[in-house]
């Protein structure tokens, strides 16, 4: 197998209450909801994933729902600043009039690098994009009764990250990760892989005088990468270190392996393999409708539920 990063796997952001999060996400958005589990660092909060049917990597956005009296979050240098998924052509009408009904605040549409997008905010304040790919997206779209496939999220378009310098930034993404600049707009630099068709897309925004950001409530925690298996992992664990950048040991998240490492920019990496998957503790039918736990809190099942919130 060649060692490649395949785009992006998944992106992690921090909300407050955690069933408003899923209301907005798995209704609102209409996000297949994958998996409900706990942060396997603080069992006593939900860690969730939402993303398409089967949780396909390049689709999935994971929350920790830390509760309402969590700090709000600042947007600003040395941080993901917001998110972009693929929507059909011509379906940003729709979405305005939905975003209407359900109260949810957006920006009117504009066009960037050819392609017309739609920014909102999610209820804790997170900022989202739609984008109409000028790309054909051929990724089969999650349904529900009010959102059908010709107007429905395909997952990732890309992520935006906002720096005083893109320059180390931009290095581990050629370097590293075998990116290579596509396109730039002003002080927008988009940077993208050709080994997949989809979510293969980085922004560097470069802001000198931006403040630095806090991840805290309505932030981006860190941004996932995706590679093959547990062998590639490894490979881009030696390049890291051979940058003289600090690199976790591998990380067994039960439905992926990690490695995690800090930009020269102040982005939180992560790099994640494909296998095993999240039908690695229920069938593809029953993704997201039971608490999942790690084996090592399965015995303190009943007192860590107690404490979590009821969500539906």
């Amino acid at each position: 197998m060649e060692n490649q990063i395949l785009g992006l796997h998944h992106i992690t952001a921090i909300a407050g209450d955690a069933k408003r999060n899923f209301n907005f996400y798995s209704k609102i958005l209409g996000l297949r909801f994958i998996k409900k589990t706990v942060n396997f660092d603080d069992p006593g909060t939900y860690h969730f994933y939402f993303g398409d049917e089967v949780g396909s990597a390049g689709t999935i956005l994971t929350f920790f729902p830390w509760g309402e009296g969590i700090q709000q979050g600042r947007k600003g240098s040395g941080m993901a600043t917001e998110i972009g998924y693929s929507v059909p052509k011509g379906s940003l009408d729709f979405w305005q009039k939905r975003f209407d009904e359900h109260n949810v605040i957006y920006n009117k549409p504009s066009e960037r690098f050819g392609e017309k997008h739609l920014p909102f905010l999610d209820p804790d304040g997170l900022k989202l994009e739609l984008i109409e790919s000028k790309t054909e997206d051929t990724r089969k779209a999650w349904e529900t009764d009010e959102i059908k496939a010709d107007v429905a999220t395909k997952g990732f378009h890309n992520v935006t990250l906002t720096l005083k310098n893109i320059k180390a930034t931009a290095a581990i993404l050629t370097e590293i990760f075998g990116y290579k600049l596509i396109e730039q707009e002003v002080n927008r630099y988009r940077y993208a892989t050709d080994t997949v068709e989809t979510a293969a897309i980085v922004d560097l925004v470069e802001l000198e005088d931006e403040k630095h950001g806090h991840v805290a409530n309505g932030t981006v925690h860190h941004v996932a990468f995706r590679v093959k298996n547990d062998e590639v992992l490894m490979h881009f664990r030696e390049k890291v270190e051979s940058f003289g950048l600090s690199i976790t040991h591998q990380i067994d998240r039960q439905y992926f392996h990690s490695l995690y490492f800090r930009e020269p920019g102040g982005v939180l990496f992560e790099l994640a393999t494909e296998n095993p998957g999240f039908t690695y503790d229920e069938s593809l039918e029953e993704l997201g409708k039971n608490l999942k736990l790690p084996a090592q809190y399965e015995s303190d099942r009943e007192r860590i539920e107690s404490h979590l919130a009821k969500i539906d």
